[in-house]
């Protein structure tokens, strides 16, 4: 009889490096298969009570989505925008399309009120009404080519739909009381909103819906009569593009019980498939299909940037390497998942280790899918200091989450060549080189490893008897990391075990730990500090989703 193995989540040691977190890939805890399986679960419906678009592609369209308690509408309104004004910089004015999620169904006079504010974005006004904020541009070749090949009476070409994936890009989707939005304790208890970000998901979904009604009214105004229909399989390889910066860096820093919160589900998810002790063959030919699924949606996942063109060859190898492993692994002999990722761990890289670890979530929704109701932040006092604490145990946290980096030298240059700050112009976050610009002054408390390691230092001199109020009455700007330390006792992973302002910090990385949860595929990566991703590319469309398609449509083989 085989021994159970003593099977626990991976230490934050192993998981939290941001190495391992840039190399994330989506899974069945992603929000927005998340949302599409609750969607299809409670049966939602969908509606298009307005779409008043002239011949031009200028006006407004709501598309309304229904569910068992409440009705949220998406309202969209179309530009003609100048090539000379496109940009997917956050500063630009103007842009293709622009958006509100609206709470409710609204009236004329909600529609009107919208159309003063929302096609100004930052420099408009929303009331708290509206629950997200948002814009996207359009893709000009393919939306170009899609347009024409409809209104000769053809099908776009699907080479090109798959080389870019996406008809329109979103620069923003602004939420959580931005621009004077609700705030997230608005709709915090509802249950369909209960998991982080559906609002934004949801906003994403029906702006994909809106995108190809879009497309297909423009080719129709071209082409009259003989214009084709777009073919609802072609229509289901389009996702939604985003351009993602700086702004969503600081967020897995500023954030560190939620962040702890999506990381530990996933462990612990992570960890029950591989206590599970005998495989049933269904769970088995879902795996085995899914991963050949997978490996079609990686070749064809391409970038141009350098470091994702290694972190690509990596992959391909460890599927390869994953592959002939499959090939003659004993499915049959007890903790099947458990011995295949332990052989992942001694051969694959960091990208191989966590595409094996979310694709073996797959077969297991009783045990996985559950989890997701603990992804929300719901602890609102986590934020109160413990002044009775002793500095004894202060300096244990502090250990235990930043002893790697508390005999660094924190004065050498490599290890605080950059800072984090706040541009004046955009309010968006930015990371500049400290020895190159006069930022120092300005900057963010986003090193928190540093500030950890010069809080222990402090502490050094003082009894670990004593409290933790009397050590800041003394040193207030250590306040931060006690309540960060003091944080870590219910949040194991809210900490990155890494440098974030090194000089060869890669901002990318926690761009892509945040973005994976979201469930975006094909990162690409055009610097060290902002990314392409599409998201929702093979999801069915509203008219089309059920129970049976909700899920494994992120799979390219999905499509028919």
């Amino acid at each position: 009889m085989t021994a159970a193995p003593d099977i626990a989540r991976r230490s934050p040691d192993r998981v939290m490096r941001l190495k391992r977190l840039g190399s994330l890939h989506q899974s069945r805890l992603s929000f927005m298969r998340i949302l599409m399986r609750r969607m299809a679960g409670e049966a939602w419906t969908f509606q298009r009570p307005v779409f008043d678009i002239d011949a031009t592609g200028v006006g407004r369209a709501v598309y309304s989505a229904v569910g068992p308690d409440r009705t949220y509408s998406l309202v969209a309104f179309a530009h003609n925008l100048p090539a000379d004004q496109r940009s997917d910089r956050v500063i630009a004015e103007a842009w293709d399309a622009t958006f509100a999620l609206f709470d409710g169904v609204p009236t004329a006079a909600d529609l009107d009120r919208l159309a003063a504010n929302v096609p100004l974005q930052e420099a408009g006004r929303v009331s708290e009404r509206e629950l997200t904020l948002s814009r996207a541009n359009r893709s000009v070749r393919l939306w170009e080519h899609v347009v024409s090949a409809l209104a000769q009476g053809q099908q776009p070409d699907t080479a090109k739909i798959d080389d870019v994936s996406y008809l329109m890009r979103t620069t923003a989707v602004y939420g959580s009381g931005k621009f004077g939005a609700a705030d997230r304790e608005q709709i915090a208890d509802r249950p369909e909103m209960h998991v982080p970000f559906q609002v934004e998901m949801l906003t994403v979904y029906l702006i994909r819906t809106f995108v190809r009604d879009l497309v297909q009214h423009m080719a129709d105004a071209k082409g009259g009569p003989q214009t084709a229909q777009l073919d609802p399989a072609i229509a289901c390889r389009l996702g939604i593009g985003n351009s993602t910066g700086l702004g969503m860096a600081p967020y897995i820093v500023n954030h560190p019980i939620l962040f702890n919160n999506w990381i530990i589900v996933r462990e612990e998810a992570i960890a029950r498939v591989r206590a599970v002790e005998t495989v049933e063959q269904d769970e088995i030919s879902l795996f085995q299909t899914l991963f050949s699924r997978a490996e079609e949606s990686v070749a064809r996942w391409k970038s141009a940037h350098e470091a994702q063109i290694a972190k690509l060859a990596d992959l391909r190898a460890d599927i390869a390497a994953l592959k002939a492993k499959l090939a003659t692994h004993d499915f049959g002999a007890p903790y099947p998942w458990d011995r295949l990722m332990t052989w992942a761990e001694g051969v694959l890289s960091e990208e191989g280790e966590e595409f094996l670890a979310s694709l073996m979530l797959e077969p297991y929704a009783a045990l996985v899918d559950g989890l997701t109701e603990c992804m929300a932040d719901d602890n609102v006092d986590a934020f109160r200091i413990d002044g009775a604490m002793a500095l004894s145990d202060l300096k244990r946290l502090i250990t235990r989450n930043f002893g790697w980096a508390l005999d660094l030298n924190w004065a050498a240059q490599d290890n605080c060549a950059r800072a984090w700050y706040v541009s004046e112009e955009k309010l968006e976050p930015r990371l500049g080189e400290r020895f190159e610009e006069p930022i120092a002054a300005f900057e963010q408390p986003l090193a928190p490893a540093r500030d950890a390691a010069a809080a222990f230092r402090d502490l050094a001199t003082w009894d670990g008897g004593e409290t933790v109020a009397s050590f800041l009455v003394q040193h207030p700007e250590h306040r931060h990391t006690a309540r960060r330390a003091q944080m870590s006792r219910f949040a194991p992973y809210g900490e990155i075990r890494d440098n974030t302002i090194s000089a060869d910090v890669l901002p990318i990385d926690m761009l892509r730990a945040k973005l994976s949860f979201f469930g975006a595929t094909h990162f690409d990566p055009r610097s060290d500090r902002w990314v392409r991703i599409c998201m929702f590319a093979g999801a069915p469309y509203p008219e089309m989703l059920n129970p049976g398609n909700a899920d494994h449509w992120v799979y390219p083989a999905a499509v028919s």
